[in-house]
């Protein structure tokens, strides 16, 4: 696999031609990488993943609960969620703009 690049401006159109709140930029066994873009008073559909996770906040305003913590999710933050947790973002005051990134790539341990 080569390396590869990506512009957050080319990202976002991408993920608003496909009507999803999150798209998917890279994939290799070891690691994925998507953007996750949640609006104002917006609703976290997401359920515990079977991988680890990292989100990078890019810009906006709002809470993730992660197991029993709460912690701000605000941009400049960056957050770690490790497999199986329970987590979910909320009281979205300003549209949230994430980088998510999975180890090993997401849904690569996942059992049927």
């Amino acid at each position: 696999m080569n390396g590869s690049h990506h512009s957050l401006i080319t990202l976002e159109t991408e993920r608003i031609q496909t009507k999803n709140l999150y798209l998917e930029f890279l994939r290799h066994p070891s690691m994925s990488a998507g953007l996750y873009v949640l609006p104002v008073g917006g609703t976290d559909p997401q359920q515990p993943h079977s991988e680890d996770e990292i989100y990078v906040v890019l810009s906006g305003c709002a809470r993730i609960q992660v197991g029993e913590s709460d912690f701000p999710a605000n941009a400049g933050d960056t957050i770690f969620v490790p497999a199986l947790l329970e987590h979910r973002f909320h009281s979205i005051e300003q549209e949230l703009r994430v980088i998510v990134v999975f180890a090993p790539a997401e849904y690569s341990r996942k059992t049927q």
